[in-house]
């Protein structure tokens, strides 16, 4: 190969090792330690963030199976009309596809044996399908059991099992408005009918939402009718925007929220969490670098006679400079590719691996009551991996400028003199 003799004298000190001797042997064994160190910096750091990523992917999709992605909510009272609500903000608004109706309460449920606290949503059932998902994560019936006037109730399948109940049995809501009576003050009480289970596999919801049909809801809370719209927008990403351009345009006493501030603890949460553990996980990174050094200066200081030789056959300390930092690119880039390689491989099927793993040590990593979801997700993006590997090259890189720079200042005359 034509390449400069800098190149081939870098390739062959990096290959040290085939050539049987000890001492080359032992300084192919310390890059192996300094390539290896590098590669589990970068596949873990890549597995990790795969993982964080598919955690925020996988718990933001089951929140909007249940949420949409925009609500306008009026506190001074019902929404009398809606529908015009909703086309006069849709108007200003051109991201908005769909609207719909709703009630949000709280209340107790009751089958007296248990009593659970709920989030009771009142929806249209012919109109809740155009701004979220809950049609899809109904099972045992459909949202389309309810009726007005029925007073039926779909209940999430970790409230139910909670509650000991199922499809056609009886509960009662309690919810806070009620009646002073000259024993004091009574809330007010239902018996409800369950018509069907919500399983939107996100713990948070199925352990607390019950959803009615608008218009009992509105019996219920005694508030009139709806109490806002939800929206549902051509791209989620838009809602912040959105809804910061419906604010300026919405009166007195209306306000309106996007997805990502009805859950914005818990996204700032894993972002920080995310900036973290890769933070700590360059370290990794970064003692491979140090361990790189330390081979570059070991093989520095066994190749002086070969540096002093070089140097005598004229070659200048920038060569000298560029034989070491080729050597140490060489394994920057070796380490940084094995690293990529291995963490992508882990990354896209880490649902299988850790199912295996537990299958054999009968153990589960992600309880659901927990972490809301209860298998490892993987999402591993381009925007995560580029950065990593080219951060790690260049750590790499500045590894070996200080052993590089220390190859060129050996005088031939002192790294000779005992030869």
């Amino acid at each position: 190969m034509n390449l400069p003799f800098e190149c081939k004298v870098g390739l062959r000190y990096t290959r040290a090792g085939r050539r049987g001797r000890r001492k080359d042997g032992f300084m192919s064994f310390i890059s192996g330690i300094s390539i290896a160190s590098i590669a589990v910096g970068v596949m873990a750091l890549i597995v990790v963030l795969s993982v964080m990523n598919g955690f925020q992917k996988e718990v933001r999709d089951r929140m909007l199976s249940v949420l949409s992605h925009a609500e306008v909510l009026s506190l001074s009272g019902p929404v009398t009309d809606w529908q015009r609500t909703y086309e006069d903000i849709a108007a200003q608004e051109k991201s908005i596809v769909a609207g719909a109706p709703f009630v949000a309460g709280q209340g107790l449920l009751s089958t007296g044996r248990a009593v659970k606290g709920t989030m009771v949503r009142g929806i249209d059932p012919a109109r809740e399908g155009s701004v979220s998902e809950l049609v899809h994560t109904t099972m045992q019936g459909s949202i389309q059991d309810l009726k007005p006037g029925k007073f039926g109730v779909i209940l999430g399948t970790d409230l139910a099992r909670a509650l000991g109940v199922r499809p056609g049995d009886k509960v009662t809501l309690i919810v806070p408005q009620g009646n002073m009576t000259p024993s004091g003050f009574v809330p007010r009480m239902k018996q409800m009918t369950v018509t069907a289970l919500l399983n939107s596999g996100h713990y948070e919801f199925d352990s607390t939402l019950a959803l009615t049909h608008l218009e009992d809801a509105a019996v219920l809370f005694r508030t009139g009718g709806p109490t806002g719209v939800r929206l549902r927008l051509a791209d989620m990403f838009d809602a912040p925007a959105a809804v910061e351009h419906i604010n300026t345009m919405l009166p007195a006493g209306w306000y309106a929220r996007s997805w990502t501030q009805q859950n914005r603890t818990w996204f700032a949460a894993v972002q920080v969490e995310k900036r973290m553990m890769a933070v700590i996980l360059f370290l990794i990174v970064l003692v491979g670098a140090f361990g790189l050094v330390s081979t570059l200066v070991m093989t520095v200081t066994e190749k002086q006679s070969d540096i002093a030789i070089l140097r005598t056959l004229g070659a200048s300390s920038g060569s000298i400079m560029r034989i070491f930092m080729i050597q140490g690119c060489i394994v920057g880039a070796v380490g940084v590719a094995l690293g990529v390689g291995l963490g992508l491989a882990i990354a896209c099927n880490l649902e299988t691996i850790v199912g295996t793993i537990e299958a054999i040590f009968g153990v589960q990593f992600l309880p659901r009551e927990i972490y809301f979801i209860s298998q490892m997700p993987s999402d591993p993006r381009a925007t995560d991996i580029i950065p990593i590997a080219l951060f790690s090259f260049l750590m790499s890189l500045a590894a070996t400028l200080y052993p590089s720079w220390r190859a060129s200042k050996i005088h031939p005359a002192e790294a000779l003199r005992y030869e």
